[in-house]
């Protein structure tokens, strides 16, 4: 975990405007920050940039069953 304050342009999904149960996405170099949007102060969990592109072609491959 890492303090959320080093990311910049957090992100939420337009689909979970209205829900609670929701993560934020963050950019810093080469990195991506995740948090919870309920407690954007508790820290976020930090992947590299090229992990999070691959994780996101999986998903949108809908390879991950």
């Amino acid at each position: 975990m890492m303090p959320s304050q080093r990311f910049d342009r957090w992100k939420k999904a337009t689909r979970s405007v209205n829900t609670t149960n929701c993560v934020e996405v963050g950019r810093a170099s080469g990195l991506v920050g995740i948090r919870d949007t309920k407690d954007p102060d508790g820290g976020a969990v930090v992947i590299r940039q090229s992990s999070f592109d691959s994780f996101l072609r999986a998903v949108k491959a809908d390879r991950l069953g």
